[in-house]
């Protein structure tokens, strides 16, 4: 298991919207940055406009205090970790909020899964052919890094793939 998989294993989270809004200079387009706090350290996180449902929601369950003391759940390495279930806050007796979906906002090639992106997380497509996202769960992945070489030969077996 890396290095990181191993300290935010079982981090209790503590979400804490550090800026909202922030125009970045000479661009005029203004991004979202969250910071997210565990026993272990401090993640920064940026939240995609090309993704307003989602954005939006993880904003606000950050400001509802929804993420306070729940844990990362699930840790799968070389992929990712999974946290943000109220299910699993450690203080119970606060309020568990009923689970809702927020609809696909797949943003391929501009967004994709590469190291340290934040994603909502989802059922697979056979059970989701919607790809609707969890209202609570998130990940981090944590993967691995590949060659552009590595990329062109997946890219090109999901094209054989696609074609037989």
């Amino acid at each position: 298991m890396s290095h990181t998989v191993k300290i935010i294993t079982g981090a209790i989270l503590s979400l804490l919207l550090i800026s909202c809004g922030i125009t970045l200079p000479g661009t005029g387009s203004r991004e979202t940055r969250v910071k997210i706090e565990t026993p272990e350290g401090e993640i920064t996180v940026k939240l995609y406009n090309e993704t307003p449902l989602h954005r939006d929601n993880f904003l606000r369950l950050v400001k509802n205090k929804v993420y306070d003391g729940v844990i990362f759940h699930r840790v799968i390495d070389n992929f990712m970790i999974q946290g943000g279930d109220p299910a699993t806050r450690l203080e119970k007796g606060k309020t568990e909020t009923p689970e809702y979906t927020i609809p696909a906002e797949i943003r391929t090639p501009a967004i994709y899964h590469k190291k340290g992106a934040l994603a909502a997380a989802r059922l697979g497509d056979a059970e989701n052919p919607l790809r609707a996202s969890s209202g609570y769960q998130f990940y981090i992945v944590e993967g691995k890094k590949f060659t552009a070489e590595d990329l062109s030969k997946m890219q090109m077996t999901k094209i054989v793939n696609y074609l037989s």
